[in-house]
């Protein structure tokens, strides 16, 4: 049986002017699935959300998202989706429950079915103590729960999230995903984008954008598997000048300082990397060495920027 499709999207590509923000991208989404977009500011993101919820025109390529075709069928989309962007966008001078009022209204929903909705969105995200504050007077946690229930207000099958938890503190940051795998569970897609490395291993399948490109795309464990390396984590003294000799070779992929350890990568064609950075560098003969398990900013670094030189 074949997965049903939430978005397909082929050879997209959006310029302002001669910059392309999204450089023939293509990607697929399953329906239920959290999908997330990690990449550095400028990487092309949240264009691409835009793109995709038929807020920007692309320059060139397909997207179908729902069984629309966007940008053509955008506003039959709508009715079906949900948006919440980075910076926070409901009224600070309405209070909790009255800009819950105001999303439901715009989403067409009637009077009675509104008011049942707003007492499960208020009670769902711990907001039914706040109910007649105003936003302005609300922390950031609390501004971001009122932001999640406006955009999901009208369950939407699909949901895009554009940098969520970009101000809000760790605590916040692992309640507000506890609400994305609950909507998920209930059939909700959810397109997120994020810097966060923790984060970007929570979602089911992951793009890796660089520069509107998508270097990389699959699940965060598989992605993990296929980079190519073995990692090994040195202890050992003047990590700063052992990382430079290290670089100087063509096994080594990339290296990096943690603390008081090098994390170092190198390419799979060398078949004990233990070994023979003992045998290729004398001075490691007795330091402390362990292989570890690769992280997704291990892939990141790898597909981007000098990982991929």
């Amino acid at each position: 049986m074949s997965q049903e499709i939430a978005i397909q999207a082929h050879n997209v590509v959006k310029q302002f002017g001669d910059f392309k923000a999204i450089d023939d991208i293509s990607l697929t989404v399953p329906k239920g699935c959290i999908y997330g977009f990690l990449g550095p500011n400028g990487c092309g993101k949240s264009t691409t959300i835009r793109t995709l919820t038929g807020l920007l025109t692309p320059t060139s390529g397909e997207i179908e998202v729902l069984g629309y075709h966007i940008p053509k069928d955008a506003e039959k989309l709508r009715l079906k989706i949900g948006y919440m962007t980075q910076k926070f966008s409901l009224y600070e001078d309405l209070t909790v429950e009255e800009n819950l009022t105001f999303m439901g209204q715009i989403y067409g929903m009637e009077k009675h079915q509104l008011k049942s909705r707003i007492e499960g969105q208020l009670n769902t995200y711990g907001l039914d103590q706040l109910r007649k504050q105003r936003v302005k007077g609300m922390s950031g946690g609390q501004k971001q729960r009122l932001s999640l229930a406006s955009a999901t207000i009208n369950q939407p099958e699909l949901l895009f999230l554009d940098e969520p938890t970009s101000a809000v503190d760790p605590e916040n940051r692992r309640d507000f995903w506890e609400k994305l795998f609950d909507l998920s569970d209930q059939g909700t897609t959810i397109l997120i984008t994020s810097h966060y490395m923790d984060e970007a291993e929570k979602c089911h399948r992951l793009a890796i954008m660089e520069a509107g490109k998508i270097r990389a795309d699959g699940e965060p464990e598989v992605l993990m598997q296929q980079m190519g390396v073995n990692i090994v984590e040195i202890k050992a003294d003047n990590l700063r000048q052992l990382k430079q000799q290290l670089l100087l070779k063509p096994e080594i992929r990339t290296a990096a300082q943690l603390g008081m350890r090098l994390r170092v990568l190198i390419y799979q064609s060398v078949a004990d990397p233990i070994d023979w950075l003992r045998k290729t560098f004398p001075p490691l003969v007795n330091c402390e060495m362990n292989r570890v398990r690769p992280t997704l900013e291990d892939v990141f670094v790898s597909v981007t920027g000098e990982g991929r030189q």
